[in-house]
């Protein structure tokens, strides 16, 4: 997985669907805008648990995208494997192997 390349292609998804239907993508902009927000939970927070859904879901592109999020709202590399360990103990065994989607993009944006 190239990390870099998932966030590169959710804009592009996002553009072509903008250029669709705006009217879409301004009512799905604005709910995760204002459900990803500061709140009760920190951005942080909020980004480690859309982190642990995506590793649950198994969508690279999610993972790359949180990865990312997370980072940029203050997670370390420990807190980001931390939230891969928990989802899977609650997903097992396949969302273990998403963890090589998180190492790859925590590579990637954590670069030594």
């Amino acid at each position: 997985m190239n990390p870099e390349k998932k966030i590169e292609e959710v804009g592009r998804v996002m553009q072509e669907v903008t250029g669709d239907n705006k009217a879409y993508m301004n009512a799905f902009m604005g709910l995760m805008q204002n459900t990803m927000g500061p709140g009760v939970l920190t951005v942080k927070q909020k980004e480690l648990i859309a982190l642990a859904l995506s590793i649950a879901a198994r969508c690279e592109w999610c993972i790359s995208y949180h990865v990312k999020a997370a980072k940029d709202a203050g997670a370390t590399k420990k807190e980001l494997m931390e939230t891969g360990y928990v989802t899977v103990l609650m997903y097992g065994s396949q969302a273990m192997m998403e963890l090589n989607n998180l190492l790859d993009a925590i590579e990637k944006f954590y670069k030594k």
